[in-house]
């Protein structure tokens, strides 16, 4: 195959908007998928040629639409026959509501009775068919002409027949209003001449009104198609923000971490130790405001005077040790210088303690 023959990708990207958007399930092709495959352009192009836009191949299309118009066909006829069936039923009924009416003429009871007659007959006889008579017994033992016997005369029927078009007309008439007052509640006012010439109108009105809703069906489709194709873009761009995100985040932050811990740390570290040293401040301030220059110096002296107190008691204590040491020996003599080793050296213990608490109130 000659290179020529190959899709640029300004066609490929054509052939993505033009024929996967419309033939194709969605699909996400991008420029960089056509320029890896360049006989998947030409693929798509033509089988766009064999397909039709719902997907279909052209000979499953024309058979599709030929099916579609037979069912068309065949729904009319049996819609004609269904609606002159109720219209005719509806009649009845509308008939029976209205016995207890005395304004009801002879006239028209025999019509009614004529049609009611009528009816039951020709849908008894629809029962009998041509595989019934063989292989069903006949129903009540009866035969079709044993129906048809029950017919109403001919001429009560030509009768019925001859009315019977101008109350259908009137009835699907006045249907035609109904509809049409509910499609345009303000027809409800109009005369039935202009109501007549609406409803002559109406079906190309519903008809444009359904091909809006087509449109507005299609044009939905194509929003959908390009909803997703978007969403996947935005799904893409965000994939790759997400891999620049983590790209910074290993490169940036987290080489730079270790460095703001320790940066973090001094900072804390400093802050601690000022901290400290603020507690001692205010601590010596305290001290300060609460021990005067003139409450020091007598607490100087008084410190003196109890130290050289302590010691005039310890050198007497020692005396009194010495002279123990000689007395020793002595009964009652002795007993009575314990006595006052004893008293020395307690006087000598509590001023000692009167000097330790001086000293810790001074500090």
């Amino acid at each position: 195959m000659a290179s020529g023959d190959f899709c640029s990708p300004g066609e490929g990207m054509e052939i993505l908007q033009q024929v996967c958007s419309k033939q194709f399930p969605p699909c996400n092709l991008r420029e960089e998928d056509l320029l890896q495959n360049p006989y998947f352009s030409k693929l798509l192009l033509s089988l766009s040629q064999h397909m039709d836009e719902s997907g279909l191949s052209l000979i499953l299309a024309k058979e599709q639409a030929q099916a579609w118009k037979d069912i068309r066909l065949h729904k009319t006829t049996w819609l004609r026959s269904e609606i002159l069936q109720r219209v005719i039923q509806e009649l009845l009924v509308d008939y029976y509501v209205k016995t207890q009416d005395t304004n009801l003429t002879s006239e028209d009871k025999k019509f009614h009775e004529t049609l009611e007659q009528r009816l039951l007959v020709t849908e008894l006889t629809h029962l009998f068919g041509p595989s019934q008579e063989r292989e069903i017994p006949p129903l009540l033992g009866l035969e079709k002409a044993d129906l048809l016997e029950l017919m109403p005369p001919s001429e009560d029927f030509v009768r019925m027949r001859a009315r019977l078009q101008l109350e259908v007309e009137e009835q699907l008439k006045r249907k035609c209003f109904t509809l049409l007052c509910y499609h345009d509640p303000n027809s409800d006012a109009d005369s039935e001449t202009l109501k007549a010439a609406k409803v002559w109108k109406l079906a190309e009105v519903l008809v444009g009104e359904k091909q809006q809703c087509q449109d507005a069906k299609s044009q939905q489709k194509e929003q959908l198609v390009l909803l997703e194709k978007k969403s996947a873009t935005y799904s893409q761009v965000l994939l790759r923000c997400l891999a620049l995100l983590q790209r910074l985040l290993q490169e940036h932050r987290l080489k730079t971490q270790s460095e703001l811990d320790r940066i973090n740390a001094q900072y804390l570290e400093i802050k601690c130790s000022a901290m400290i040293l603020k507690l001692r401040m205010e601590e010596l301030k305290i001290l300060s405001d609460t021990y005067t220059a003139e409450k020091v110096e007598v607490h100087r002296l008084i410190r003196d005077r109890l130290e050289g107190a302590i010691r005039l008691q310890e050198q007497d204590m020692e005396k009194s040790r010495q002279v123990l040491n000689t007395y020793e020996v002595l009964g009652e003599e002795f007993d009575r210088l314990v006595k006052e080793y004893t008293q020395l050296k307690q006087a000598t213990e509590n001023k000692r303690w009167a000097l330790q608490e001086f000293n810790k109130a001074y500090h």
